[in-house]
């Protein structure tokens, strides 16, 4: 009897209804939302399943929604010009778009592979800011021009998992139109210094000629020489300045030891040395070179870096050399950091703008690169990259010489 009333309950409509039931919630569970349950009868099992049935539609609209979200995000991101590469807590690749095809050459297959595995593939440039994971801005030269990118790198947790997101833009028409509106600066701060100066040269000069034609007037024509001199200097050393920007002679790159080269650098504005130079030798021009790491050494101390903070690393490699001055001063943002390169642009009251575009110039004539990138915990690396002999012939041989 017992096994009778048993079995009547086993296949009764309301065991059978919760069975579906904890089914189709198990199917939830593992996003499965496609169930929907027959209604069994008009009591409460029956709103019971109609409650489920509800609640699968809603999932099943939701998840149709995200799908369509998600396929609008991956066009969006796939048509982007900038490379975009998505990394999971390993530095393996979980999503990279249409433009990464273009910075990884050859790569056949990007999505799922380390970090690592790919950098060999991109521009040498990008070697070592990928490597670093630091915010920078490279050039290297495609298609016989030179173009010029930045790389940006953020990090963020997914799910309590920390992932890195970067970013590779391009922005060599940014800075075109940046370097054609500071042309247009510079005309105007050169025309506005010359008028401030001829002007009250060509009242001290009338000045000059009537005390010479007056006897008892004598006395005054020294001072007003020395004052016209004086305005003749400031303007001839303004000049000079811009001058010295256009007629950059080229490099005559030698054999140059490291260790008494940065020793001489250091007796001119002191750093601390990271890295041993040991015997080590260098090939580029020295007097050009000092000049580039007295530009550099003096911009790490007017960004407000302790005087301790203020390093020099030395780091030699197969295909060269690179030293690299490093502070912990005010650093830069993302519109500094774009425009730092560009000439007669200034990120300093009184400066004129031409500190860092002639050490980029100065490197690139030796055939290397010049590297700015954002410190973790502030302040500013700002990398020289010098190639080794053969590397820099060559390099310096398909570059044009001056005059």
């Amino acid at each position: 009897m017992s096994s009778t009333i048993g079995a009547t309950l086993a296949t009764s409509p309301a065991r059978q209804a919760m069975r579906a039931l904890h089914d189709g919630v198990m199917g939830f569970a593992e996003s499965d939302f496609a169930t929907r349950l027959a209604m069994p009868s008009p009591d409460e099992m029956g709103d019971l399943v109609d409650v489920f049935n509800r609640m699968g539609a809603v999932l099943r609209q939701e998840r149709a929604d995200l799908i369509q979200r998600e396929l609008l995000l991956d066009t969006l991101l796939q048509g982007a010009p900038m490379a975009i590469l998505l990394l999971d807590q390993r530095e393996r690749i979980v999503f990279a778009n249409t433009a990464c095809r273009r910075v990884f050459r050859g790569a056949t297959r990007l999505n799922g592979r380390l970090l690592a595995d790919l950098i060999a593939h991109a521009p040498a440039a990008l070697h070592a800011p990928l490597a670093q994971g630091e915010d920078s801005l490279v050039t290297w030269e495609e298609d016989g021009h030179e173009e010029s990118y930045r790389l940006l790198v953020r990090g963020f947790h997914l799910n309590t998992m920390a992932h890195r997101v970067l970013v590779i833009e391009r922005i060599t028409s940014e800075l075109a139109r940046q370097e054609a509106a500071v042309w247009k600066k510079a005309i105007r701060v050169m025309s506005h210094e010359l008028n401030n100066s001829l002007a009250p040269i060509s009242s001290l000069a009338h000045s000059a000629r009537v005390a010479a034609d007056r006897p008892d007037a004598a006395t005054r024509l020294p001072p007003l020489l020395d004052t016209i001199a004086e305005r003749v200097a400031h303007v001839t050393g303004f000049l000079e300045g811009y001058a010295r920007f256009a007629r950059l002679p080229a490099p005559r790159p030698s054999h140059v030891p490291l260790a008494p080269f940065l020793e001489g650098v250091a007796r001119l504005f002191p750093f601390t040395l990271d890295g041993d130079s040991g015997t080590r030798q260098g090939w580029f021009d020295a007097a050009q070179l000092q000049q580039v790491l007295i530009n550099l050494l003096k911009n790490a101390e007017e960004s407000g870096s302790p005087a301790a903070d203020i390093r020099m690393h030395v780091e030699g490699r197969d295909d060269g050399v690179v030293l690299t001055v490093l502070d912990r001063g005010t650093g830069m943002d993302d519109g500094l950091m774009r425009k730092a390169l560009l000439p007669f642009h200034s990120f300093k009251k009184s400066g004129a703008g031409l500190g860092l575009s002639l050490c980029s110039e100065i490197v690139e004539a030796h055939g290397g690169r010049l590297r700015l990138a954002r410190r973790p915990g502030g302040g500013l690396a700002v990398s020289v990259w010098l190639p080794a002999l053969r590397g820099a012939r060559e390099d310096l041989a398909r570059r044009p010489q001056d005059a």
